[in-house]
């Protein structure tokens, strides 16, 4: 099992969900957080740790995203016009490593990141290697002529472990993705309840 595999397995059962909806996850089976003490009980939560975990939650399903990054999702957001709830996961769905995951080329969104940073993902006919790409709805991503036979684009595609949703377009045979609309938020097929309020209000303490 590699580092990374281990780390998401540890982040299912820390958050104490199976976070992407996988069948191999351990919370599964062991529906308590790891270590020695993770089987104790504990108090009730307070508020602030509610938000917290919401905060942890949506960071984590997005690919671990770290928390000064996450921070300026968060202010831009929060200064664009509109629902800010709204606009945080339509900032986050808007990701290239996300629209690459939601378009099934890749099973998980750290595999969708390896993808965007070895090269093998274009935008428009121009290689992107940054993950945080905010894609546009006239946005054209494909993978690289080289890299359109790789067994994980093809094994991911042909998985019936998830469904690509309505606001995805996925050519398969050309293997090539676009984000037709940004979609709200109860369009977003969490395998989890996610609560983004929260994480609004953990920022706005």
């Amino acid at each position: 099992m590699t580092k990374r595999l281990k780390s998401k397995h540890k982040v299912d059962r820390r958050l104490k969900v199976n976070l992407w909806g996988r069948p191999k996850s351990p919370f599964n089976s062991r529906a308590y957080p790891p270590g020695q003490h993770g089987q104790s009980k504990r108090g009730k939560p307070t508020d602030f740790g509610v938000q917290l975990q919401a905060k942890q939650k949506l960071k984590a399903y997005y690919g671990n995203i770290n928390e000064r990054q996450f921070r300026n999702i968060y202010r831009k957001a929060f200064s664009k016009r509109g629902d800010t709830t709204e606009n945080l996961i339509a900032l986050l769905e808007s990701r290239l490593d996300t629209v690459i995951y939601r378009g099934k080329f890749a099973p998980t969104v750290f595999s969708a990141r390896q993808l965007i940073n070895h090269g093998h993902i274009r935008v428009n006919k121009k290689k992107v290697n940054i993950s945080s790409y905010l894609v546009k709805e006239t946005d054209v991503i494909e993978v690289r002529e080289k890299s359109k036979k790789l067994n994980v684009i093809d094994g991911s595609i042909q998985s019936k472990e998830r469904d690509v949703p309505e606001y995805i377009q996925l050519d398969d045979k050309n293997k090539s993705v676009k984000l037709i609309r940004v979609p709200k938020f109860s369009e977003v097929p969490y395998p989890v309840i996610m609560e983004p309020s929260l994480v609004i209000e953990y920022y706005s303490r």
